[in-house]
């Protein structure tokens, strides 16, 4: 049998302090650093495909050690738009 790939909510900490829930689309390398790419998501909840909503990405710098991950928010506008290079260079999903 086949193991369906299932997305992965992730629960974050806003600027606020608040609880913010997000899915983890993906995770790309570039230059040695991880980098994820997130979509907010209401609560722990995964939207349906009913949902027409586009979703909003959100990329951040994955920091990681043996017991936890962080993300952290790209303040470089370089090493932003290197990523972003990056991934739409390698980007051959069909969006749809």
């Amino acid at each position: 049998m086949e193991e369906k790939n299932t997305p992965q909510i992730i629960k974050t900490i806003g600027e606020q302090g608040e609880e913010v829930f997000m899915k983890l689309i993906e995770v790309v390398s570039v230059d040695d650093k991880d980098y994820a790419l997130l979509s907010v998501v209401d609560e722990d909840i995964l939207p349906s495909k009913e949902d027409n909503e586009e979703e909003e990405i959100v990329i951040m710098r994955m920091n990681k050690t043996d017991s936890e991950c962080t993300f952290e928010i790209i303040e470089d506008d370089n090493e932003f738009n290197t990523v972003v290079e990056a991934i739409n260079e390698g980007d051959e999903v069909e969006q749809g």
